[in-house]
Order: structure tokens, then C-alpha cells, then sequence
């Protein structure tokens, strides 16, 4: 089967290029070919079998912006909802003319786009035009660009949205609560939606007592070593609500506590001022990481929090389940359907002090969680494996249904 993933983001630095990168090497695996376009800006990609890569490059001649987002990408602030008509017409054509390319040059089954949005318009137009079945996935944050453009009466990702849905087969979504976003706005295609939450990919993300905090500590360029480390990972941006973990920390640091912030994002300065006026001395923020890098911070961690405002799933408080980390989140969105209280806690949205008294729960040990049975409660439950295989029958019955 030769799968054709087209995703509206780079391949690091998102959920969806995460999910986009993770989904199309498992297929690979399987001995079945993926194929990516995306948007970068740079055209590095390593050579891997039964992979290939068809980057987009913004800040080009033929695209001289970056890539457009639908909030914030560590590697570009430009919204989407900023765009001119000429940057949008520029948008489209090159995109068209790349997916349109690669369907001739690669022949494939089938096509996953990535967001309901305009790239995934673009190849439902294309998928019709060449009769090849069409998967979305919705992650969350293309709804939010749909709701930003009925605020601001624009109409232009909205259309490709419909277009792509009209089109799809089937379009998977990520929670409960994603699932019914979908269906509230896309209520013509209520039948096509269907839940398969995101998965782990275990052969990073696993609970190994082992590792060693004060070799991990030092490999950070964290000096000291502390008893109890409270972490957090992932983009630097208001959404993710880490200025609600920098107010909780100052009510639970002290000199054997650690608080550790991975990630880069637009609000990165504003974070950083923000803990030197909260006085807090214990605060280090290592920039973004590898998976690898992720999965030995949340070893080490004596908890990991996310405190998203907003969260379609919140992948990254898998992630550290499957490292042993227990975790607290935001109730809400997808969140709340992870987290148990066999591995963590739930608290309000921007609840500072709520945040505190759950975070000193756990570093004063009121309460003790077992690692490994958080580690196998995620592996068990969000498991890449079993993810891939819901998504190859979604494949299977889509390329079927256009045979017939």
C-alpha cells in the first residue's frame, strides 16, 4: 500500500507532525511506502526505507513568508489569518502544483490529510480528480482556525475545509470532544467521523529505572542535583498555559525542587521574564528536545504537567505516562480523558493554586503513584501500535470502498 500523508505543518515542533512523522514510519515498517509533503524551511530530511519526503520550503523564492500557523510553531509565528490574497493564491498554487506532482510521479492508494483545512481541500480536489480515496484527521487546532474566521468573517480555510470533508472517506479525530467539534461543524459528514486517540510510540516512551537523574541533569547543562523535579513539555505559547505553572511554582519551589521547561515558542522571553519576576531561582528552560531527550526528562520527573488552556488530546501527558511520570492536566478537551486518579490529577484551567497544592501532593509524598503501573496504564491505553492498526482498516475499507 503506498500511503501519501499531507500535513500543514513541519514534522517536528507540532502534534500533527509528530503524529504525521510517527504514523507514516510505523506503515513503513509494515512494508508499506509513505510519502510526506509539508511545509519547512529547509530541505534536510534523513533517507529512510520505504520513506520519502517531498518538503515544501517557505522562505523561498516561490514562497517568500514563513508557513502560515493556526496559533504559534516554534518555528514560525505567521497566521494563517494574516495572510494576504496574494500570499493565500501563492499558497495554494504551490501546494497544488507539489501534491498534483507527486500523485503522477508516486501513484498512491491513498491520501491522510493532516487538519481539515486547505491543504487537505487542495488534495481532495487532486484525490478526486485522480480517484484516490481520502482519510483526514482533525487535531484540534483547525477547528480553532475555522472559529477564528467565523469571528473575523473570512472564509477562506473554512472553504477548503468543507471541500476536504465533503470529499473524505472517513475522518478520524483525536477525543471525545474533538469528535464533537467535527460533527457540530461538519454535520453533512457525522457518519464519517470516528474516534482512534493518538498513540505512543513505545520503543521511545517507556518507564526505565536505570536512567540516571544527576547524568540527565548534566546532559540539560542543568547545574546541581535535586530531589523532587517538576517538568513540562512543549510549545511556548500562551495556549499552553505554562505561565499558570510558573505562578503555581511559586508557592511549591524551594531549594530541593526543580522545575524544568522544554520547548520554544513566541511566548519564550515573556515566560522567562515572568519567572524572574516571580523570584524563582530553581527554573530552567532547556529549548526544544529530541523524543529520546523527552523520554529521560520524563524519568526523571517526580511529576509532569500540562496545563493547556486548550488540548485536542494532549499527547506529550501520554508520553510521560509511558515514562512513569505521573501527570497533572487541565480538564479539558482531550485531557480529561486520559488522566485517572491511578496516575495523576485534573485540575481548572489556569488555577495556579490548585496547580500548587496538586504538585506538592506528589513532591511531599501525600500521595504515591507506582511508575510502572503508570507506565503500563499509557502503554496499554495509547499505544502507537494499537492506533496504526485502527487506521490501517480505516485504509483498507476506504481503498475498497473506491474499488467498488
Amino acid at each position: 500500500m503506498k500511503i501519501l500523508y499531507i500535513n500543514h505543518f513541519p514534522l517536528i515542533g507540532s502534534g500533527s507532525g509528530v503524529y504525521t512523522s510517527t504514523i507514516a514510519k510505523s506503515f513503513a515498517k509494515k512494508g508499506n511506502s509513505s510519502i510526506i509533503i509539508y511545509p519547512d524551511n529547509n530541505d534536510k530530511t534523513n533517507e529512510e526505507e520505504n520513506i520519502t519526503y517531498y518538503p515544501v520550503l517557505f522562505k523561498s523564492h516561490k514562497l517568500p513568508f514563513d508557513f502560515p500557523c493556526f496559533t504559534t510553531h516554534p518555528l514560525s509565528t505567521f497566521a494563517f489569518t494574516s495572510m494576504t490574497d496574494e500570499e493565500k493564491k501563492l499558497y495554494e498554487d504551490v501546494f497544488r502544483d507539489k501534491i498534483e506532482e507527486v500523485i503522477i510521479k508516486e501513484k498512491p492508494d491513498i491520501i491522510h490529510g493532516n487538519h481539515i483545512w486547505t491543504l487537505s481541500g487542495i488534495g481532495a480536489e487532486l484525490a478526486k480528480k485522480y480517484h484516490i480515496p481520502l482519510v483526514l484527521t482533525c487535531h484540534g487546532t483547525c477547528i480553532l482556525g475555522i472559529l477564528e474566521e467565523e469571528k473575523l468573517k473570512h472564509n477562506w480555510g473554512t472553504k477548503w475545509a468543507h471541500i476536504a470533508a465533503d470529499y473524505s472517506n472517513r475522518i478520524i479525530t483525536i477525543s471525545n470532544d474533538n469528535k464533537q467539534n467535527v460533527e457540530r461543524i461538519f454535520p453533512n459528514n457525522k457518519d464519517k467521523t470516528i474516534l482512534i486517540k493518538n498513540g505512543i510510540n513505545t520503543d521511545v516512551f517507556k518507564y526505565d529505572k536505570a536512567i540516571d537523574k544527576e547524568q540527565v541533569l548534566k546532559d540539560f547543562n542543568i547545574p546541581g542535583n535535586y530531589d523532587k523535579i517538576v517538568t513540562f513539555a512543549g510549545k511556548l505559547t500562551y495556549i499552553k498555559g505554562v505561565d499558570t505553572l510558573l505562578d503555581a511554582a511559586t508557592i511549591y519551589e524551594d531549594n530541593n525542587t526543580l522545575t524544568i521547561i522544554a520547548g520554544d515558542g513566541e511566548a519564550k522571553e515573556d515566560l522567562i521574564d515572568l519567572a524572574k519576576k516571580n523570584n524563582l531561582k530553581n527554573v530552567f528552560f532547556i529549548g526544544n528536545r529530541s523524543q529520546e531527550e523527552l523520554n529521560k526528562l520524563f524519568n526523571i520527573a517526580t511529576c509532569s504537567v500540562v496545563p493547556s488552556r486548550k488540548d485536542a488530546f494532549g499527547l506529550v501527558a501520554a508520553e510521560a505516562m509511558a515514562s512513569g511520570a505521573p501527570v497533572i492536566v487541565t480538564n479539558h478537551g482531550g485531557l480529561k480523558d486520559l488522566v485517572n486518579d491511578e496516575v495523576g490529577f485534573l485540575f481548572e484551567i489556569g488555577d495556579h493554586n490548585t496547580l500548587a497544592k496538586d504538585i506538592l501532593k506528589i513532591l511531599n509524598k501525600e500521595v504515591i503513584f507506582d511508575k510502572n503501573k503508570i507506565s503500563q496504564y499509557a502503554i496499554s491505553n495509547f499505544s502507537q501500535d494499537k492506533m496504526v492498526e485502527e487506521v490501517e482498516k480505516i485504509y483498507q475499507e476506504a481503498i475498497k470502498n473506491r474499488l467498488n
